[in-house]
């Protein structure tokens, strides 16, 4: 490749990431135990991120820590808590999705690097002009973008960009899914995805997995992805095992070394690594046109492996089945049920073969593999992984992060002053006699640098370190080393590591003051009863004056609000643009903003009449996510449509701006570009129903519960009727997550 590109790798436990460093990865990403959307992996503990973070920049590597789920208000102060750990162990980056992290994070702990997570929904330059706006130093831009839009977004802005190469692909947009928790309050928003998308459904059309995408491989797409200057590639799995993350990391950094000449010649070698990584069939994704308009198989089922058999015989203590490839003890197998529903996964760890015990099968032998779990017969068999080095004892011997001694360090023609700034140890002060340099006067870099060699295994200079020279002076190597082991010397002499403090002012105080000293905006009753409804109908009960709310593109003399929508390609932001400077000039004041990118349209509009609102599907699930909004301008938001009563109410009690709710309406479960092999009504074999509808001049296709959405009024909250796909009258309703917890 001409042009370096980070390779950035996954790593769901920290086997994996040594694994990734092992195959050549960059970087990796890689989450804490909570608010991170990988919450059902293993994750990591705080010590053993230290010593990944150590380890990764012994050896030049990045580390970025994921917290880019949407976090309640409730669960705001141990978000701090969080962040305090995060900015203690002082990763290469922190990947958000959440304006309230976002907020939190930049205002009390500014040396966090910020990224935006693709849950984000980043998709065009207009949502890139925000993020600089934000803060943000790199973003993850939306899966669902092409690479003829990635080329155009490239050249407008000068953010880093992170894209997906490899990996699991989500039917929906990023962010904008409620499939999940829609059916049992598992949000995808939090890390807690059950992957309904996976399952099989069944309409008129027949039955089939309609909503499962094929996987991601971009191999042959990395000389585009290079011209066009991206600056990182990354591999999607934190929920997958070591051998994985060896392949596919290996796989990428062959072809990443590769000279072009050589490219084409070791494709083939590239790929069989890739083979063995047992995902699903191979897809360019959504970055071309072929590719995204074939990316759905509906008969394929949704489970990623390798199909290796179907369940034949089923008994208490296993399973057998005639192989359709090999097998070997300490493969991991998944039996999943033809429903696409979650099935069993283990690790064989016994089988036999022709009732003999065996350490493999051959294909077209029968095997039994013994296991305790329940299997249902006619399931199918997938191998979902290989075995793989033991990395217990590297890990074991990961040495702990050493005490952070951070040091004031002042150099003049006679002397050399030491002061230790975080632990009880004498000013340190030694004589010089120096000479004017001629040629390599000494520099802060170079001083640090020697004095950064501590000649102690418990001990390391602080980053926060400085130095301060006076005048240009010579020093001989030989005399500055010999000056950082007599201060060494009498450090050792004065006191131990234990004494070093943690030299970090902590922000947690201050935010707790901050945020109890919040006020909350007051509420009168008569601006309440403004609710807003997309198309009303005339049949609003006690309430037939509501404003009406339409598409950007559909305005007329009734409407009192323009929506904005919430995807735009780039090379339809002109004419959205165009639309929007229609409507103001048509005497429209009011504009609903669905996405972050639509900010940027309004950045030089300084109508003190203008009002502006934030609603589905951009999500706002806490107070400070809503201060962040009102700092951009917005003066209304809907409380996240997953969020339950209480949820809700939180929200309210502490945001600066108005809350409105979703009180009615059908809202879209998912939202994506992909080609859906039917439309109409379809069913969940659990006998949940739903509608699929295609928007031609959007190329969106939504996925839309038959039940309407409907919820009471919230004292003190604004309402939101959506009556486009809904009206009064229907009678079989639910509250979606209204009544129960979000998880």
């Amino acid at each position: 490749m001409t042009n370096k590109m980070e390779l950035l790798s996954p790593a769901g436990s920290p086997a994996c990431a040594l694994a990734a460093f092992d195959a050549g990865a960059d970087a990796v990403y890689a989450g804490l135990s909570k608010f991170n959307a990988r919450e059902r992996g293993e994750n990591f503990s705080a010590d053993m991120m230290k010593k990944v973070v150590d380890y990764a920049h012994k050896h030049n590597k990045c580390v970025y820590i994921t917290l880019n789920t949407l976090l309640k208000e409730s669960e705001l102060p141990e978000l701090l808590e969080t962040l305090d750990t995060i900015d203690e162990i002082a990763p290469d980056g922190v990947l958000i999705q959440d304006l309230g992290v976002l907020r939190i994070a930049r205002e009390y702990f500014p040396d966090l690097i910020l990224h935006g997570s693709t849950q984000m929904g980043f998709h065009n330059s207009a949502g890139l002009a925000v993020a600089k706006q934000l803060g943000l130093k790199r973003v993850v831009l939306e899966r669902q973008i092409t690479m003829d839009e990635l080329a155009a977004i490239r050249k407008k802005t000068d953010l880093e960009l992170e894209v997906f190469v490899h990996g699991s692909l989500c039917c929906s947009l990023s962010g904008a899914c409620l499939f999940s928790s829609y059916l049992g309050g598992w949000s995808g928003n939090r890390g807690k995805c059950k992957q309904p998308c996976r399952r099989r459904y069944f309409s008129k059309n027949g039955n089939g997995f309609f909503f499962s995408p094929q996987d991601l491989s971009a191999l042959e797409l990395l000389p585009q992805l290079a011209k066009i200057g991206v600056q990182s590639l990354k591999i999607e799995g934190r929920l997958r095992q070591p051998d994985y993350v060896l392949n596919t990391v290996s796989a990428y950094r062959m072809m990443l070394d590769a000279k072009p000449e050589e490219f084409a010649e070791k494709l083939p070698e590239a790929r069989n690594l890739l083979s063995k990584s047992c995902g699903r069939r191979w897809s360019h994704g959504f970055y071309t046109a072929q590719s995204a308009k074939d990316l759905i198989k509906s008969d394929a089922v949704g489970a990623a492996g390798l199909r290796v058999g179907t369940v034949e015989a089923a008994r208490d203590n296993g399973f057998g089945f005639t192989a359709a490839k090999r097998v070997h003890l300490g493969d991991r197998l998944r039996i999943q049920p033809q429903s696409g529903d979650d099935g069993v996964a283990l690790t064989v760890t016994k089988m036999f073969v022709e009732n003999n015990p065996a350490k493999y099968v051959q294909i077209g032998k029968r095997v039994f593999i013994c296991c305790d779990k329940p299997v249902t017969p006619g399931g199918i068999v997938f191998k979902i992984g290989e075995s793989f080095p033991d990395y217990s004892k590297r890990l074991e011997n990961l040495p702990a992060r050493k005490k952070q001694l951070q040091l004031q360090l002042t150099v003049n023609q006679n002397n050399l002053t030491v002061r230790t700034l975080n632990a009880p140890c004498p000013e340190f002060n030694a004589v010089l006699d120096l000479a004017p340099a001629e040629k390599h006067p000494l520099d802060s870099d170079k001083l640090l640098a020697v004095f950064a060699e501590t000649d102690s295994p418990d001990i390391a200079l602080d980053i926060h370190s400085r130095a301060e020279i006076t005048g240009n002076w010579f020093v001989p190597a030989a005399e500055l080393k010999q000056l950082r082991r007599n201060f060494y010397t009498h450090l050792h002499a004065n006191i131990t590591p234990a004494q070093i403090i943690d030299s970090r002012i902590s922000p947690l105080d201050k935010f707790r003051q901050d945020y109890l000293a919040m006020p909350s905006l007051p509420v009168s009753e008569e601006r309440l009863r403004e609710t807003v409804a997309m198309k009303p109908n005339g049949a609003e009960p006690a309430n037939r004056g509501a404003i009406r709310a339409d598409n950007i593109f559909d305005i007329n003399k009734l409407t009192d609000e323009a929506v904005l929508p919430e995807f735009c390609p780039e090379n339809k932001l002109p004419a959205l643009k165009k639309a929007v400077d229609n409507a103001l000039s048509a005497g429209i004041k009011r504009f609903r903003i669905t996405s972050l990118y639509a900010l940027d349209f309004f950045r030089s509009h300084n109508d003190a009449d203008l009002v502006l609102s934030v609603s589905a599907p951009l999500p706002v699930a806490n107070s400070l996510a809503a201060a962040e909004l009102h700092s951009l301008g917005i003066q209304k938001v809907m409380a996240h449509i997953e969020m339950n009563k209480q949820d809700i109410l939180d929200l309210r009690q502490k945001s600066p701006v108005a809350v409105e709710c979703f009180r009615l309406g059908r809202p879209s479960l998912l939202t994506g570009r992909a080609k859906i092999p039917f439309t109409g009504e379809f069913a969940d074999a659990r006998g949940n129903k739903f509608e699929l509808r295609y928007d031609r001049l959007s190329g969106l296709s939504r996925i839309f519960p038959v039940k309407v959405m409907s919820i009471p009024h919230l004292p003190g909250i604004y309402d939101f009727y959506d009556l486009r796909n809904a009206n009064w009258k229907n009678s079989d309703t639910e509250t979606f997550n209204f009544e129960q917890e979000w998880l």
